[in-house]
C-alpha cells in the first residue's frame, strides 16, 4: 500500500467586516484634473502631476513618467503644493515706488504696461543702427535676458526669438550654459 499524500487545502477567507462608509471610500483624486507642470525651485526640471478640482489645486506630486525625476522630489519640490496654499502668499502686484519706503497695490495691466514702457524706453536708448564704421547693426546692448534651465526648449527659442530678432537684444544668456 502507497501513503497518499495528503491534498493541500483549499482556504476560504471570510469576508472582512468593512462599514458601508469604508466601502464607499475612494480615492481624494478620483474626478481631479491632472496638469503636468515642472518644478520651479532649481535648473534639474522636475516633473510634477498637479491635480485639481473646481479650479483648486488639491494635491502635487512628483511625475512617475517624467524621466528627470521619475515620480521622486526632493524636499523643496515636494512642498510645492504650499506655494499655492500659504495663507501669506502675495497674490497681487505689489509696487514700491523709487525712495518710497511703502508698497502700494497695482492692477496686473498697470504692471504689464509699466514693464512695456520701461523696455521701449530703454531699448530707444540703447539701440544703435550702425557702427562708427557705418556697418549695420540694429542692436540693443543695454538690455540682457537670462533664460532659465527648467524652461523647455520650445520657450527658450521663444525667448531667443522674441529679445533676439523682435527688440535686437544681443545678451541673450540661458542659465543652463553659466
Amino acid at each position: 500500500m502507497s501513503a497518499s499524500k495528503p491534498s493541500a487545502k483549499t482556504s476560504t477567507r471570510q469576508p472582512q467586516p468593512f462599514s458601508p462608509q469604508s466601502l464607499a471610500k475612494g480615492s481624494r483624486l478620483q474626478g481631479a484634473s491632472l496638469t503636468h507642470s515642472v518644478c520651479p525651485y532649481c535648473a534639474v526640471g522636475c516633473g510634477l502631476n498637479i491635480y485639481s478640482k473646481r479650479g483648486e489645486v488639491i494635491d502635487v506630486e512628483g511625475n512617475p513618467e517624467s524621466p528627470i525625476n521619475e515620480g521622486t522630489l526632493c524636499p523643496k519640490g515636494a512642498n510645492v503644493f504650499q506655494l499655492v496654499h500659504n495663507p501669506h502668499r502675495v497674490k497681487t502686484v505689489m509696487y514700491r515706488a523709487p525712495y518710497s519706503d511703502h508698497w502700494e497695490t497695482k492692477s496686473l495691466d498697470w504692471a504689464l504696461d509699466r514693464i512695456a514702457e520701461r523696455i521701449k524706453s530703454a531699448r530707444e536708448k540703447g539701440f544703435a543702427a550702425e557702427d562708427a564704421d557705418g556697418n549695420r547693426l540694429n542692436a540693443v546692448r543695454n538690455i540682457g535676458t537670462l533664460g532659465g534651465a527648467v524652461l523647455d526648449n520650445e520657450e527658450n527659442y521663444l525667448i531667443k526669438k522674441l529679445f533676439g530678432a523682435g527688440l535686437g537684444v544681443v545678451s541673450i544668456e540661458n542659465q543652463a550654459r553659466i
